[in-house]
């Protein structure tokens, strides 16, 4: 459910801004300032014209899209050179019918007047003017307007707060709009005047004043950004103006300049991998760390690149920082000692071994439990310098909670089992995926600082069902133990034993009737080795989500 399913933020309206822990703190998960609105209010802070606090609501709305303030002005500097507000009209007292309830002759449209419908309908939005002389230009009008002239707040002709020029400021007049015989005068929003008035964006514009070429390229680039951020790496673009520079926000990495592992190498470096100290629960945990930072709503994050040996990603939360440096530090030196021992150019590098280290330990939990299975391993991942990783904007990808490594950050008041959908989602997992990996997780005890939470098995480490036997088992009743504790008990129905402990996480494979179905399946003692079989090709499709290099 679209409105149930997303985190819309806490007001009940359109255009409401409860969303602030304290003055200018969006609160964390939400980008906009306004609800409804796509960036922030354009009078000001609910429709007060204070630039600086303005100004505040701007740089934390743009640096949620990873802009910085350079970007930000060219983005609103470069969009504002163009074009006019529109709708002069209170657009609460202008506004026809929505769409649904308008009649059948406006053929879908909605929210219009009957002159809307004459002129073939017209957006109101209750600011009216121009910025410039010149909107139908790319000039420096914008920029010069705002920087050479002064402005005053005033309530415009659609009952808005916008800013006019000062008592004898005389900004060049624009043709109007509407009737182009007669001229508008052009006007600043609140936001405008926030790049004037805040200290670090002002000088930005005035460096682009004096230097216009600037201007345009930074407005470029940063539009470049916006439209294409969340298309994933340059070779994913088609056509011939992709341009020749790679830049740091889509997350580059190099390209392989040696020889790539092939079949005996492979073979070598996993036996190396398991005759280490590392459990199969670390590496199967690194080996998921790294990857399942993916998202295909804009193809960020992954494996290639081994960026979760920097920053940010090595210091989160969800990561266990001490255990994953004990286990970066042995596949870095397996990694040292395979590339020294080599006389030709084979190499191996971090982000690789990450991956090929959790296939070693499932191959190797799987013939525990007697089943012959080989992991797919497709090298090629190189390793990202921090150079080419922009640390702010990988903060972003921390996750909130994963389902798969039972994982639930305290401040939380969703309920799990929607978060660990919402995570499947991303990484473009079915349902039938999400149910396999997170058995197959829980029996090889890859939890959140190893907890026993959803642990369902005495073979810990073990590729089996047991998850789904034990967590389906009708000799086992589940009790909460206490309204705010989200850890729940599975009890013996005759001794009154704890078997087991478990969370939503878990218990929703049961509680859910389409996932109880597929569960029912994978915990039936004929469709063990399905089970497998599954579990491991959804695993390999999980590490290889971010090789676009092999489509």
């Amino acid at each position: 459910d679209g409105d149930d399913a997303v985190d819309w933020g806490p007001e009940d309206e359109w255009e409401a801004s409860d969303r602030f822990d304290e003055p200018g703190e969006i609160q964390e998960g939400l980008g906009a300032s306004v609800m409804g609105l796509i960036y922030v209010n354009p009078e000001g802070p609910d429709g007060n014209p204070d630039p600086m606090a303005s100004a505040k609501n701007i740089r934390q709305t743009f640096t949620r899209m990873a802009m910085d303030d350079k970007q930000t002005a060219a983005l609103i500097a470069g969009g504002h050179t163009f074009g006019k507000v529109h709708g002069a009209e209170n657009p609460d007292e202008a506004h026809g019918p929505e769409p649904e309830a308008a009649p059948i002759e406006n053929m879908g449209l909605g929210w219009q007047t009957d002159d809307d419908v004459k002129r073939g309908g017209m957006t109101t939005s209750g600011i009216e003017g121009p910025w410039t002389s010149a909107p139908t230009e790319w000039d420096m009008g914008y920029v010069n307007n705002l920087l050479d002239y002064e402005w005053e707040p005033e309530k415009g002709p659609g009952g808005a707060w916008q800013w006019k020029p000062k008592d004898g400021e005389a900004v060049e007049a624009a043709p109007d709009a509407q009737n182009p015989d007669e001229e508008a005068t052009p006007m600043m929003l609140t936001t405008d005047i926030a790049l004037k008035r805040d200290p670090e964006y002002r000088e930005i514009m005035e460096t682009f004043q004096e230097n216009p070429m600037e201007f345009g390229i930074s407005f470029a680039k940063a539009w470049y950004k916006l439209t294409h951020r969340d298309m994933g790496p340059p070779e994913r673009f088609l056509g011939p103006e992709v341009p020749e520079e790679t830049m740091v926000w889509q997350d580059p990495v190099p390209d392989a300049d040696y020889d790539l592992v092939d079949d005996a190498a492979v073979a070598e470096l996993k036996e190396t991998i398991l005759e280490s100290e590392l459990s199969t629960a670390q590496l199967v945990k690194t080996a998921w760390a790294s990857a399942s930072t993916y998202r295909d709503s804009d193809k960020r994050g992954g494996a290639n690149g081994a960026r979760i040996r920097l920053e940010p990603q090595r210091s989160w939360e969800v990561n266990e920082p001490q255990q994953l440096e004990t286990v970066l530090d042995t596949l870095e030196e397996i990694q040292g000692e395979f590339n020294d021992s080599r006389s030709d150019d084979t190499r191996i590098s971090l982000a690789d071994l990450i991956v090929l280290g959790g296939n070693a330990a499932i191959e190797e939990a799987a013939a525990e439990a007697g089943y012959d299975v080989e992991v797919p391993f497709e090298p090629g991942r190189t390793d990202a310098s921090a150079e080419q990783t922009d640390a702010d904007s990988f903060e972003a990808l921390k996750p909130r909670a994963d389902g798969f490594r039972n994982y639930l950050r305290d401040d939380i008041d969703r309920p799990a089992e929607e978060l660990l959908v919402d995570k499947a989602e991303l990484l473009d997992l079915t349902a039938s995926e999400m149910t396999a990996l997170v058995g197959g997780l829980r029996t090889l005890g890859a939890t959140y600082q190893d907890s026993d939470l959803g642990v369902l098995t005495d073979r810990p480490g073990t590729l089996t069902n047991d998850f789904f036997t034990n967590l389906l088992d009708m000799d086992t009743e589940w009790q909460s133990t206490a309204d705010d504790d989200p850890v729940f008990e599975g009890v013996d129905r005759d001794t009154g034993e704890v078997r087991w402990e478990a969370t939503r996480f878990d218990l929703v494979f049961g509680s859910n009737a389409r996932l109880r179905a597929i569960a029912d399946v994978y915990g039936s003692e004929a469709e063990e080795e399905q089970f497998v079989e599954d579990f491991v090709e959804s695993w390999s499709k999980v590490m290889r989500l971010d090789r676009f290099d092999l489509d």
